[in-house]
């Protein structure tokens, strides 16, 4: 019976590794140098925030404020960011109809990280093909971590080590 349910377990443990490597596999990969130019973007508090890590590890989250897995996953970022000072956290706002939209969404989920208004020149650039997507860059911003769909707290912590 046990010997069962350790079977299950790690069949299902590929099989969900593979469904991610698959979704993945259209993302920037690892290692990839991310380009600063042009990587400036306005935010909902009209100001201007970088795209690029300056000094710290950066965690870029793209979303689209109308996508249900982005309102599931959102507070767990937000968690992540109250808990993570050393860390930047950058949300990326794309295919979205209107600004208002954007802003009901970090309202509803009371966000207090920047809130990028990006474009489709953004979306192109970073290869973003589904939401959410992560990126993590290092200091020197290479890609050290990615992910599409949900992703935990703990999960958002662990690729940024």
């Amino acid at each position: 019976m046990l010997r069962s349910i350790g079977i299950q377990i790690v069949v299902f443990a590929f099989i969900f590794n593979a469904i991610s490597w698959f979704k993945e596999s259209s993302m920037l990969s690892s290692d990839t140098q991310v380009s600063n130019e042009n990587s400036m973007l306005p935010t909902l508090m009209d100001t201007s925030v970088a795209l690029h890590s300056k000094e710290d590890k950066t965690v870029l989250y793209f979303f689209a404020p109308w996508c249900q897995v982005c309102h599931l996953s959102i507070e767990n970022l937000q968690d992540f960011y109250l808990k993570n000072e050393n860390i930047n956290v950058v949300a990326v706002a794309l295919d979205y109809t209107d600004v208002n939209e954007v802003s009901e969404f970090a309202k509803q989920h009371q966000l207090t990280f920047p809130i990028a208004l990006g474009n489709e020149n953004i979306k192109q650039r970073y290869s973003i093909s589904g939401y959410p997507s992560y990126y993590v860059l290092d200091e020197k911003n290479t890609v050290i971590g990615k992910s599409l769909g949900y992703s935990t707290e703990l999960g958002m912590y662990l690729r940024t080590l």
